[in-house]
């Protein structure tokens, strides 16, 4: 089982983003070194509590400071960028890293609108429908395209493409291109079993694409020494939940502030419906639970890969569920 990595730069109570994207870097050398096999940051805007919102820059320091592992964007949020920019972007990360680089497609909007509006105008993202878009990017990369304007460094520097959703419709539009697909189960858990079928139901081959399905299935987990401590880990990311459906937006807090915090009854019935989806344990309860997942879905078939997401407040904890589930990830 390939194990990979989903990382946001979480900026959280009490740090900044310089510090998160320091840590950022420090954890994709230590995937590196745990053998993981892909490391994606994505694109966001606007939101105080993630650093990483320039995805093509942070995978070329993140290329450079690593040595084997896969790097790249998950995802590019295509509607914000002309595609030509993209392909000479990634084309160039590909040349500088060949067979390293990673470039994941989404159609959000990666923040609110009045940042998405800041990003490109509502009238620019729209002119084209997403897979015109996403078929006049790979068009620069193609080097018998024929294309009026080139994008120079991206022909013959094609990057891995993937696209990324966390619906069927997603998972329809990645198997009619033939492109790999990334399901977001840590945002939807509810619909990763009929999406990842639809993926490999609807999946047509394409030319110079992927010859065959090839999914991940990106989760959040939490892994400690103990499942109580896990479960402590998890609390701040559950306050966080809670607070944003009560109104208020606040940056990931320490585990000492989420377990002070007075629950209500109806607070804790709030978090058990929305925060369902966060996988927390020790490596033998992730052991079981990341089994009977990959079971229920098919990721595991052929070469699965789960890419795991880790919102935890300290980062040697984060450290260390890497390290834990570097092992869990070895026997599944």
């Amino acid at each position: 089982m390939r194990l990979s990595v989903l990382d946001t730069s979480p900026i959280v109570a009490g740090s900044d983003a310089r510090t998160a994207l320091a840590n950022t870097v420090d954890l994709a050398v230590l995937a590196d070194e745990l053998g993981c096999h892909r490391y994606w940051v994505p694109e966001h805007h606007g939101m105080r509590g993630v650093a990483s919102a320039a995805p093509a820059v942070l995978a070329g320091r993140l290329a450079d400071a690593t040595r084997r592992i896969r790097v790249g964007a998950g995802g590019v949020l295509l509607p914000n960028h002309a595609p030509i920019v993209v392909a000479e972007q990634f084309g160039t990360l590909a040349a500088l890293h060949p067979g390293r680089v990673d470039l994941g497609l989404g159609r959000a909007p990666g923040g609110s609108r009045r940042a998405a509006d800041a990003v490109r105008s509502e009238r620019e993202r729209t002119a084209k429908g997403f897979e015109q878009q996403v078929a006049e990017l790979l068009g620069y990369f193609d080097p018998d395209g024929d294309e009026a304007v080139r994008a120079v460094p991206a022909v013959g520097n094609a990057p891995e493409v993937w696209i990324l959703g966390s619906s069927t419709a997603s998972a329809r539009l990645a198997g009619s291109l033939g492109l790999a697909y990334a399901f977001a189960h840590h945002l939807n858990p509810g619909d990763a079993v009929a999406a990842l079928r639809t993926y490999r139901a609807g999946f047509r081959p394409a030319p110079g694409r992927t010859c065959a399905p090839a999914s991940l299935l990106s989760v959040s987990v939490i892994a400690a020494d103990t499942d109580e401590h896990a479960e402590r880990l998890a609390g701040p990311t559950r306050l966080k939940v809670l607070s944003r459906l009560r109104g208020r937006r606040i940056l990931l807090p320490s585990p000492e502030d989420a377990a002070a915090y007075p629950y209500t009854d109806a607070d804790r019935a709030e978090i058990a419906a929305r925060a369902g989806g966060v996988l927390t344990g020790s490596p033998d309860t992730l052991r079981s639970r990341l089994r009977d997942l990959l079971d229920r879905t098919g990721a595991g078939a052929g070469a699965g890969e789960l890419m795991v997401t880790t919102p935890v407040y300290a980062h040697a904890d984060r450290r260390r569920s890497y390290e834990l589930l570097a092992g869990v990830a070895a026997t599944l």
